[in-house]
């Protein structure tokens, strides 16, 4: 369930885990008071495990071959076509 973030007029910033389908909050759960739900910026991306970077998963020879193939081809487009 997702953490909504909530201001209350009277005693404050709070969260409240809520489900999707649940109504925001008109009134504070402590004091009653009036309440507006704050714009929250969620959670960061977390990336695990290998192969998010270029780095990650090409080795040290097939960048050498990338670079040598990319040197050929950058003559003249016109030599390239048929």
């Amino acid at each position: 369930m997702p953490t909504y973030e909530y201001e209350c007029k009277k005693c404050g910033h709070f969260e409240l885990f809520q489900s999707i389908k649940d109504e925001k909050l008109k009134r504070c759960p402590t004091c009653k008071g009036a309440v507006k739900r704050l714009m929250g910026s969620g959670a960061g991306i977390i990336f695990k495990g290998t192969g998010f970077y270029q780095t990650d998963y090409r080795s040290s020879s097939y960048n050498s071959g990338a670079k040598a193939d990319s040197g050929a081809s950058s003559g003249s487009s016109e030599s390239n076509k048929k």
